[in-house]
């Protein structure tokens, strides 16, 4: 998923592109030693000691227990839905009316939109069935899609978990600087472009990308990059990928980023996650540019 990039430079710049393979840069090894400390603080303190210059920052997020938020009655009703549906999805983004209803769902950690927390929730229920080795949380899936989209432009999307106006990233055709240059791989049919592609949905992902791990997260039979429930499992799939553990601090840092090959980008999941797990905000200083 995560950002298509250039080579890194010495400045990181944000772009919202969803990678298609793995990229781990020769940083990696100095979070790699990240993997016998237990708690994501200092895997974040590892990240930011390994910024280039102006990034880096002595401040890592502050410890607590890990809080599950209750699980609601939409969550659940996601959840027997999806279980209805073992056949592969239908790969496609639905068209839908204009004047739908933002979800009235009660918001979690940090004011986590209500429907966003139900489609993470039910991405970490659903592969700790499927891939339990993953050990993928919640609160993970949330840091990721908090940095990509802030969980749908703030949770603007339907109970369902559609957003009410499409999310995408910018086009890939070279124009802005940073990004790669990433030629048509769907004729439009999910990112509405031909020539060239664009990020797609709540957790960005490039069409051909999303086409490869497509899941179907709410149990209608459709695979859609713009649908909450649909966007969150997918990413769980794609993090877990090639058998890598979230337990691990080391291949979860891998894991990250896959979306961008940033350990600027691998600090702000980080400690989001940290946050939204323990309540507590994250410091600007523990948030450096991407």
């Amino acid at each position: 998923m995560g950002r298509h990039r250039k080579p890194p430079a010495a400045n990181v710049r944000r772009s919202s592109v969803i990678a298609l393979t793995g990229l781990v840069p020769a940083g990696l090894a100095a979070v790699a030693a990240a993997s016998n400390v237990g708690i994501a603080n200092e895997t974040v303190a590892s990240v930011l000691e390994h910024l280039p210059g102006d990034e880096q920052d002595d401040q890592v997020p502050r410890s607590a227990a890990v809080a599950e938020p209750p699980a609601t009655a939409d969550f659940v009703a996601h959840t027997m839905a999806r279980q209805a549906h073992a056949t592969p999805p239908v790969v496609k983004t639905v068209a839908l009316p204009d004047g739908r209803q933002p979800a009235a769902m009660t918001p979690g950690p940090l004011g986590v939109p209500g429907v966003a927390i139900a489609a993470y929730q039910s991405a970490e229920h659903t592969l700790a069935a499927e891939n339990p080795a993953c050990g993928m949380p919640w609160y993970l899936l949330a840091g990721i899609g908090r940095v990509e989209s802030t969980h749908a432009f703030g949770g603007k999307a339907d109970a369902d978990g559609n957003p009410l106006t499409p999310v995408y990233g910018p086009v890939l055709d070279g124009s802005l600087s940073g990004n790669n240059v990433i030629h048509d791989s769907d004729g439009g049919t999910l990112d509405g472009l031909a020539g060239y592609d664009r990020a797609i949905g709540p957790m960005q992902f490039l069409p051909e990308t999303w086409k490869h791990y497509a899941a179907d997260g709410n149990g209608d039979g459709i695979a859609d990059p713009q649908n909450l429930f649909d966007a969150a499992l997918t990413a769980g799939k794609y993090l877990c990928d090639g058998g890598l553990n979230m337990h691990d601090l080391a291949q979860q840092s891998r894991a990250i980023l896959r979306y961008n090959n940033s350990m600027a980008y691998v600090a702000n999941v980080m400690a989001w996650a940290t946050s939204y797990s323990s309540g507590v905000a994250p410091q600007p200083g523990q948030l450096p540019r991407i």
